[in-house]
This record gives C-alpha cells, sequence and structure tokens, in this order.
C-alpha cells in the first residue's frame, strides 16, 4: 500500500493507518514482515499466509513504550526505518523495568533508492508523531508536550550520590534522549550555588527544558535561581525535568510514582525517568513558599522538615559513598541518640470551603512604572495567608497544643526518599501541604516501625497515637531555642522560626501520563 494512505478498519481493532509488507532487518535476506500501524500500535505478522487475517500479531510494539524512529539508506537501493523502544519488562517476581528494543525493516519497494527512502521516511515520520503523548483532559489541568527536535540544558553534579552521576547520565540517559531526538549540552556544576547562578543569568530562550541530574538539592538550586530573575514568571513555565542522580532522589521517584510505576531504585528509576523525558508530557507543579525569622525567602518544591527526619538526612551526608544505604545507617545512629525538641507547631487545615476559593499565591498582574508603554518586572507571588513572624498566628489556625516533637516535616510530594513513601496521596499540584508530626514518647520500636511501614506507605494504618497527619494551606514552626537540624528539600537551613505556604502551579515539571 502506498505511503500515507488510508486503510479500511481492521476487525477488532482500530483503524489502519499505514500497511505494507518489509523486510525484517536493514539486510538484504529478511523474511517478509506485514505492517500494519494504527494510532497506538504497529502490528507486526509473518507475510506469506503464516497469520490468518484477524488473528493475533506475531508482535504488537505498543507506540505508548516508543521513544524514537529513524529512516536511513540501506543497502542495493534499499532504505530502512527503525523503531526504538521501551516497554516495561521483568521478571514475575521483580518490579518491571523499562528495557530497550529495537525493530528495524527494510523498505525495497522498486530499485528506486529515493522512492525507498521517501517510504521509509514517511514510516518513520508518522511512527514519531503517533508516539507523542496525548494530552490528558481533565478539568483545571494544563499540560504540554516538548517540542521535537528538543534542546536540553542538563545540570549535573558529578559529586552527587555516590559519584557516579555523570557516569550513569553518559550511560543510560545520553544515548535514550539521542534516540528520541533531544540534544543535550551538559553543565557540570563545580562549587555550590554554581547552578542557582546559571539558572539566574542565563539566556533561558535558547532551551526547551532544564534537566537537573543530580539529588534534590540541585533542583532547589534551580528554582531558586529562577525566582530571582527578573522575568521570574516566563521562567517558571520553562519545563524542569528532574534525573536521579543523588542519594534520596525524592522528587524522581515521586514522579515514577504519579506515572503509575512499580518502585525502583538506581538505574532503573534513571531509566524510568530518563523514559519519562524522552516522551515529554509536562504539567504544572506546586511551590512552597517559606520565610525565615532572618528574613530569608525561599520556594520548595519537595518538603521542610525539623528533628529526627532532618537529623538523619544531614548527619549521614559524610556516608554519601554507600548512595540510598547511607540513610539506613543514619536512621539507626539516629535512632540510638533520639532526641526531643521543643517548638511551638502552628497550621491552617484544609476545610471544604478552602476548596472552593481562587488558588492562593496567584502572580499578581505587572504594575505599571510610570513610563509610558513600560511595566515593572512582576512582583513574586504574595504569601496572602500568612502574618509576619513577629505577630500570633491568625485565630483561625490551629495550633498544636504539644510542644515536645520528636520530628516535624511538611511533604508537599508522595515520597520522601526513593524508598520512603510519605504521602501517597500527594499530587503535583493538589495546593496540599502534607503535615506530618511526631509527637514526644514515642518508643525506638515504633519509630522504626513507622519508617519501615513508610517504604510502603501504610505507616498511618499502624494507628500510631504519637504520629499525627494534618492536610495544610500553610504552617509555622517556632522552635523554643536554636537547637536541631532544619531542611529544606534536603539543604541544611539555621533553626530559627519559619512558616511557609503552598502556592499553587507555580512551575512546570516534566511528568508521565
Amino acid at each position: 500500500m502506498a505511503a500515507g494512505r488510508r486503510a479500511p478498519p481492521e476487525p477488532g481493532g482500530g483503524p489502519v493507518l499505514l500497511q505494507g509488507v518489509f523486510g525484517a532487518g536493514a539486510a538484504p535476506g529478511g523474511a517478509p514482515c506485514a505492517l500494519a500501524l494504527t494510532a497506538t500500535e504497529l502490528r507486526v505478522r509473518r507475510a506469506g499466509g503464516c497469520s490468518p487475517r484477524g488473528s493475533s500479531p506475531d508482535a504488537s510494539l505498543r507506540l505508548a513504550d516508543c521513544v524514537g524512529s529513524d529512516a536511513f539508506p540501506a543497502a542495493a537501493a534499499a532504505a530502512a526505518f527503525s523503531l526504538v523502544l521501551y516497554p516495561l519488562r521483568g521478571p514475575r517476581w521483580a518490579a518491571p523495568s523499562r528495557q530497550r528494543v529495537e525493530r528495524v525493516f527494510r523498505v525495497s519497494l522498486g530499485p528506486d533508492a529515493d522512492t525507498n527512502l521517501r517510504v521509509a521516511q514517511a514510516w518513520s515520520r508518522r511512527i514519531r508523531q503517533l508516539a507523542l503523548p496525548a494530552l490528558p483532559r481533565r478539568h483545571g489541568d494544563s499540560y504540554g508536550v516538548l517540542p521535537r527536535p528538543c534542546r536540553a540544558l542538563v545540570l549535573l553534579n558529578p559529586q552527587s550520590g555516590a559519584g557516579r552521576a555523570l557516569e550513569d547520565f553518559q550511560a543510560v540517559a545520553q544515548p535514550m534522549l539521542a534516540e528520541a531526538d533531544i540534544a543535550t549540552t551538559v553543565f557540570i556544576t563545580e562549587r555550590p550555588h554554581h547552578a542557582h547562578e546559571k539558572v539566574r543569568d542565563e539566556d533561558l530562550s535558547q532551551w526547551d527544558t532544564l534537566v537537573i541530574m543530580s539529588g534534590d538539592g540541585l533542583l532547589h538550586e534551580v528554582v531558586n535561581g529562577l525566582m530571582e530573575r527578573p522575568d521570574w514568571a516566563d521562567a517558571m513555565k520553562k519545563p524542569l525535568c528532574i534525573l536521579p542522580g543523588g542519594s534520596g532522589n525524592a522528587l524522581a521517584a515521586s514522579i515514577n510514582y504519579y506515572a503509575g510505576n512499580d518502585h525502583v531504585a538506581k538505574k532503573k528509576l534513571l531509566t524510568n525517568c530518563t523514559f519519562i523525558l524522552c516522551k515529554g508530557l509536562h504539567t504544572e507543579m506546586d511551590l512552597v513558599s517559606l520565610s525565615t525569622a532572618s528574613g530569608k525567602r525561599l520556594f520548595s518544591f519537595l518538603g521542610f522538615g525539623w528533628g529526627f527526619i532532618s537529623d538523619v538526612d544531614i548527619d549521614s551526608e559524610k556516608y554519601r559513598c554507600l548512595g540510598n544505604a547511607r540513610f539506613t545507617v543514619g536512621t539507626l545512629q539516629c535512632l540510638a541518640k533520639l532526641r526531643v525538641y521543643q517548638g511551638r507547631l502552628s497550621y491552617l487545615p484544609i476545610v471544604p470551603e478552602q476548596d472552593t476559593l481562587p488558588a492562593p499565591g496567584d502572580p499578581p498582574a505587572p504594575v505599571p512604572d510610570g513610563q509610558a508603554g513600560c511595566t515593572a518586572p512582576p512582583a513574586l507571588p504574595a504569601d496572602s495567608l500568612l502574618v509576619p513572624l513577629s505577630q500570633p498566628v491568625p485565630e483561625h489556625w490551629t495550633v498544636v497544643p504539644e510542644e515536645e516533637f520528636v520530628t516535624v516535616y511538611a511533604i508537599y510530594q508522595s515520597h520522601l526518599g526513593t524508598n520512603l513513601l510519605m504521602a501517597p496521596a500527594a499530587q503535583l499540584h493538589d495546593g496540599c501541604i502534607h503535615l506530618f508530626y511526631l509527637k514526644a514518647g514515642i518508643s525506638r520500636v515504633a519509630l522504626l516501625r513507622i519508617f519501615l511501614a513508610m517504604a510502603k506507605g501504610t505507616h498511618l494504618d499502624l494507628n500510631c497515637p504519637h504520629l499525627c497527619y494534618v492536610p495544610v494551606r500553610a504552617f509555622r514552626l517556632e522552635p523554643r531555642v536554636a537547637s536541631g537540624i532544619m531542611t529544606v528539600d534536603g539543604e541544611a537551613l539555621a533553626c530559627e522560626p519559619v512558616q511557609g505556604q503552598v502556592h499553587s502551579r507555580l512551575c512546570r515539571i516534566v511528568c508521565g501520563s
């Protein structure tokens, strides 16, 4: 059938968009295959009547698994086209992971090399078009797809995790991105805040996406660097992507979870996240604005913590060479010297009436600066739910009666780490801070049980009287003394009064469908 001509519907399936008989592989002599391309798959049957009409194909290649296709000349005036797919595969006793599959088909319909190449190009072009993800249609959601070809700036910290980020990127991610027609420029960070300065000052128009290959701390730098730009409102529309190259990799694990994938770690998680980038779907993500008593204002995408969890995160830095296992060692050490922290915790709970209100913190319209035809840079989103830290919280807030805690953690994503599913109900833009706190008096055994259950997200099912969870819009934490470690997105923060509120859909993130 001529390339590009629509065929009649196939029994039991969608309409066939292209069909033809081609050889298997690029070399002459490959077994002939009858191909039928639909909107969702490429059906492959052995040609020559071996498979009765309407029977199951010998292979059904799902275009949802396809990241790229190419056409190229072949020997003897022929041409060929290829598909590269990453289907989920694996033994029944283990979580499936993305594994590379490449299929090549030879086009030799005639002696004219140009005609054969045009047919191969038509098939390849149509496959690439159909492999792009459909935009989900859900009320209030805003989805987009990265263009093809795509230009990506990769910000990579070679010291993150066990120090293998650059090696893993070159071995796993970069070849996949090339197959998906995503050209990468790698920027190696050399010092703290290097990525912050880079994105703050960079001409972002030359990039379609910013890719962070590191732990969560480097993305924290990028987010806050973007928010310092005069054109922050436009800069935050640039889709961000996280590839796991650190120890905790909480956002990468969350993105993998939101995509409906089973729990995986290490290179399997990197492969899954790179596949998500290859497909290119992106949507909005909430950020939380944090203000401290010393006058700092930070924007956070993952979480804020104080006490036990933050102690584990920072104290285990010395075991970075162990990768994710550093947190296991750190947890055992912090359990042995379990501490209690004194302070006041307050929050604004989510109530049904609030869900009908406009999303808090939407950017205000630019204010004229007095010159005709000019506007001042847009102001940063106002923390409309907060009052100054020097004032008491509003009366409609809740003040926790207890003032002795083992830990306080406000998280906005599902995962606290690769193996810690802390907030299973969290979503990228749910307008919610998931606030957890552990009251003093919990035993070491009960605390360990909670963290073991958190691996599967079942810690709340334990009904531990010391563990409290509440979804909130805003919170305030006031330590009685400056003791203990505070963290934001896994990075250390001076221990002082801090408060924060969620700002809905403030940036964009590459995600799964």
